[in-house]
């Protein structure tokens, strides 16, 4: 029988060893983010489908129409930082000003909403804000200074 015996190879020595490391690098990069891809996604998705949820589609149409459309902006704000966050980061602020939006939306686009309706935007929208300037002060912490 044949001695093999596992080893583990020293990758050192491989011709492209600094490329695959720059390589790792840039695929790691940024990524510290990565645990709030979700969280704005699941926001994005509930306020698209908050109206249904809190059964307010015949009281307030206008508003039903905005949380869709915005909630659908907040979840592709979020695919976008997950498929591309090099590229996407940079509009984490976006995601803040969207949520500043939410909070005020009831009053600008809402035709004297309840209390119910009131209060869901200003929770999506302070969450917004929050996961907004989370993601937004950790792209700047990992973006590499030139």
């Amino acid at each position: 029988m044949a001695n093999v015996q596992p080893t583990r190879g020293d990758i050192t020595a491989h011709p492209d060893v600094s490329e695959m490391r720059d390589r790792y690098d840039r695929m790691l990069g940024g990524r510290d983010v990565a645990l709030v891809d979700g969280p704005v996604f699941l926001l994005g998705l509930y306020c698209a489908v908050s109206p249904w949820i809190l059964h307010y589609t015949t009281s307030q149409p206008p508003l039903v129409t905005h949380n869709l459309i915005v909630g659908i902006a907040i979840g592709l704000l979020a695919l976008g930082f997950t498929r591309a966050p090099e590229r996407m980061y940079g509009l984490s602020w976006a995601c803040s000003a969207i949520g500043v939006w939410m909070i005020i939306a009831p009053w600008v686009v809402g035709d004297s909403p309840d209390t119910g309706v009131i209060v869901n935007n200003i929770i999506v929208g302070a969450l917004a804000v929050i996961l907004g300037l989370l993601c937004a002060a950790t792209a700047a912490k990992s973006s590499p200074r030139p």
